[in-house]
């Protein structure tokens, strides 16, 4: 649990340490730097054996890596304009969305419309300063963000170890770098921008990476997924913390209203595989 704990605190503000550079590399360039060095630090770890790769090794890396690309990228250009706690508070539905499809049960679809109402709140409260374009872009963020949960669970059943990962990474950034490779020129006449990259990269994807594929050969994915539903809250406190992003009363109503969803839908999905597990023993 804890090392879960650690993972999201690392790449939260991982997120806000890459907001303080897009006014010198750009969202799209930070982006690609992240990418890219995660994917140099995954290979060298993991020395992927490539060849014994089956096609559909290949293609569920390939798969996984384009999902990754937009994931970061969408995230990160919605941060321009969006506080890191709201941009992931929308990002939060994806997954959320997910758990409905997969689930199919009343339970999960009210607690998704407990999250969407926590979400026109935000659209609807002029206040907040958030524009419409940001939080949509969080949204489709968080899309990806659904569509990496499912790639990587279908890479990590093919290839075993963070071989898999350091292939995606490196996909990813191939993506990314017609959009961001041009905006990386400063790195050379300022050094401390590639500490900052490095930072990103090592927090966002390095360090949470790492500790997420260790704590999930530990626990259960469903107790995962309960802690899994504190990233809101994390995310508010690091935008608070290094970007002194203050959140209001309906920007935190909308976080817990997401948060609670999450766990609700999280909670209600450990008690179906409870009841599922019993009726087996029984037989």
């Amino acid at each position: 649990m804890l090392q879960v704990l650690a993972a999201i605190i690392s790449v939260q503000f991982g997120s806000a340490v890459a907001r303080t550079l897009f006014d010198d590399l750009s969202a799209a360039g930070i982006t690609f730097l992240r990418l890219a060095i995660a994917a140099v630090v995954f290979t060298v770890i993991a020395r992927p054996r490539l060849r014994t790769w089956s096609k559909s090794a290949w293609k569920a890396a390939i798969l996984l890596g384009v999902v990754m690309a937009g994931m970061n990228l969408i995230f990160y250009l919605s941060l321009r304009t969006v506080p890191l706690g709201l941009a992931v508070t929308v990002e939060f539905l994806g997954p959320l969305l997910l758990a409905v499809v997969q689930s199919r049960r009343v339970a999960e679809f009210l607690w998704a419309l407990l999250a969407g109402g926590g979400v026109i709140l935000l659209g609807l409260d002029v206040s907040t300063g958030a524009p419409v374009e940001g939080l949509l872009l969080a949204f489709l963020a968080g899309l990806c963000w659904a569509g990496y949960i499912v790639f990587s669970a279908r890479l990590g059943a093919i290839v075993p170890g963070t071989g898999g990962l350091a292939v995606a990474l490196t996909v990813a950034a191939v993506v990314v770098a017609p959009f961001g490779a041009g905006q990386i020129g400063d790195v050379i006449e300022k050094p401390s921008l590639l500490v900052g990259a490095v930072t990103v990269a090592l927090l966002s994807s390095v360090i949470s990476y790492g500790l997420e594929i260790n704590a999930l050969r530990r626990i259960p994915t469903r107790v995962f997924g309960i802690l899994m539903s504190l990233e809101p809250a994390a995310a508010a406190i690091a935008g608070l913390i290094v970007l002194r992003q203050r959140l209001g009363r309906v920007e935190l109503l909308a976080l817990v209203l997401v948060t609670v969803a999450s766990l609700g839908a999280a909670l209600g999905k450990r008690s179906a595989t409870t009841q599922v597990e019993a009726a087996h023993a029984e037989k």
